[in-house]
């Protein structure tokens, strides 16, 4: 789940063997099995190829709870790297993997023992939430769009409050969560 590829393996970033980029960035791997799992809801069950994307997205979600933060439930920004002191903790991706993980055991595709790191990232993300003077919702620790590049350009990159990127991952997550837990 690299954050991107070259075919013709000229771009900058690409690795001239593969074309593969050179990081795993959080949002970019976020998405996947999000459009995966809305994917899965119009498939049909016997279509050939789901027992494949089913094992994909099984595959992609377990590995990914491996890297969770211990200390915040949060993911990095460059996930894998999370041992480096410049990397830091986003949001965005967070709650896309809680909204993943969370559908996923939901609709049976991941063992329920997944859910603690669902709500392990959930509580995360809304340890990070404030309110701003009139008392409206701020979510931080958004990295703002990007493009592809080295491990320095990701972590270089600017985060932002409120940001689309963030904000409609946040309203996900809430939505798969409340259906963990209905109220």
């Amino acid at each position: 789940m690299y954050h991107g590829w070259d075919e013709t393996r000229t771009a900058p970033w690409a690795d001239p063997v593969t074309g593969l980029a050179p990081e795993f960035w959080g949002r970019a791997i976020g998405w996947y099995p999000v459009a995966l799992l809305e994917m899965f809801d119009h498939l049909p069950e016997d279509h050939k190829d789901k027992p494949r994307l089913v094992a994909i997205l099984q595959h992609l979600l377990i590995s990914l709870t491996e890297y969770q933060d211990a200390a915040t439930g949060l993911w990095y920004q460059v996930v894998d790297k999370g041992d480096r002191p410049d990397n830091w903790l986003e949001s965005s991706c967070t709650a896309l993997y809680v909204q993943a993980i969370a559908k996923a055991v939901r609709l049976g595709y991941l063992d329920p023992k997944y859910m603690e790191a669902a709500w392990r990232g959930y509580q995360g993300v809304v340890d990070t939430l404030k309110f701003d003077e009139n008392g409206r919702l701020v979510i931080g620790r958004i990295c703002i769009g990007t493009g592809i590049g080295d491990y320095a350009h990701y972590i270089a990159r600017p985060t932002s409050e409120n940001d689309l990127h963030g904000a409609g991952a946040f309203i996900l997550m809430c939505s798969e969560m409340s259906l963990a837990n209905p109220i």
